[in-house]
């Protein structure tokens, strides 16, 4: 059972408090975009649901005057030799003008080809009027439509005050201001301070499991393999972190998060976090607590693929976990975390 999310006509639903609580990327036919609290954002072309070779672009431009758009093209296959250059054509026409291939570096199965600022401006001003960029290489080829990418490339511009300057990636005019971008949050994260033994942090987290059945029997399942993963940690000589496993499903476990102070169970608060899930906001979904650096995170996956779904962190700050990163693909099409739609960033020290 994966809590929030739900797979309907190719879509995956969003968890409701995080699409609540963060600007949620919005769809342009076969683009999708983003932006975070810095106003940076990011525009992706969706892959068609069945193809063979997955290929897409990724446009990124941050805030601000000086902010540059980066555009990359990423293409997936199944070959025993990735191509070190990729052919494009425009509806046919050779892309760059006179046909010239593209040097192309692989990482594993993935191929990525980075385009210049005159190749950007000149892709972004073609697809006005072009459908679709096709790739080609020995033993592979692909597609990428570009219908939608100038209504997405349009929406950033507006997102970030350019329209109508000369910044603009669509509505190009003659004004020059732009807004700077915000300012990043800084946050100071907190290792986990306290010493609690792995016998006493499971003990503490059994009475823990047994007073939340008291208050809601049906919150957490009292599966084996779900009671094995219950875990808790000291954060300081009187607070512990206790994480139980509460549901599970085939690539998706969901555990929720409660403080106890001084060992008392009866008086356990969830953990409000900004993503959570489930009533209390105290859930989170394949989440990890690394008590060295005080960082949580959590990989809620859209489908096995882990191609879609929400990914983020929080930080222990010695009062709270703050919120430091988090990322969402609302469409299953092959598309890896990395290159996911940032929403919210932060530096954590």
């Amino acid at each position: 059972m994966l809590r929030g999310f739900a797979l309907a006509g190719g879509w995956v639903l969003l968890p409701a408090l995080a699409a609540a609580a963060s600007p949620e990327p919005k769809t342009f036919r076969d683009w999708m975009a983003g932006c975070d609290n810095l106003k940076s954002c990011t525009a992706l072309s969706l892959p068609p649901e069945s193809a063979d070779a997955v290929a897409y672009l990724r446009l990124e431009r941050p805030a601000g005057p000086d902010g540059a758009a980066n555009l990359v093209l990423r293409l997936r296959g199944d070959w025993k030799k990735p191509p070190a250059a990729l052919q494009l054509k425009l509806d046919g026409a050779p892309f760059p003008a006179g046909g010239k291939p593209l040097p192309a570096a692989a990482d594993g199965d993935m191929v990525s080809l980075s385009f210049q600022p005159a190749e950007i401006a000149t892709l972004i001003e073609a697809a006005r009027k072009a459908t679709k960029l096709a790739i080609s290489a020995p033993g592979v080829t692909a597609t990428i439509s570009l219908s939608g990418s100038v209504a997405a490339m349009l929406w950033i511009d507006e997102q970030q005050g350019r329209l109508n300057t000369t910044s603009a990636l669509v509505r190009k005019g003659n004004g020059i201001s732009v807004p700077a971008a915000p300012p990043l949050p800084i946050v100071t994260a907190k290792p986990a301070a306290g010493t609690l033994s792995e016998k006493d942090g499971k003990a503490l987290a059994a009475s823990l499991r047994k007073q939340i059945k008291q208050r809601d029997a049906d919150l957490c399942e009292d599966d084996e393999m779900l009671v094995a993963a219950d875990e808790a940690w000291a954060l300081d000589g009187e607070r512990r972190l206790v994480g139980l496993a509460c549901s599970r499903g085939a690539y998706n476990v969901s555990t929720g998060f409660w403080m106890v102070e001084r060992g008392d169970v009866t008086a356990a608060k969830p953990v409000a976090l900004p993503e959570g899930e489930g009533d209390a906001k105290n859930m989170l979904t394949n989440a990890d607590f690394d008590p060295k650096t005080g960082r949580l995170s959590f990989f809620a996956k859209g489908r096995g693929l882990g191609d879609c779904g929400a990914t983020g962190g929080y930080a222990w700050t010695g009062t709270a976990f703050v919120q430091t990163e988090l990322s969402m693909m609302g469409e299953c099409r092959g598309i890896g975390p990395d290159d996911w739609i940032t929403l919210y960033r932060s530096e954590v020290k």
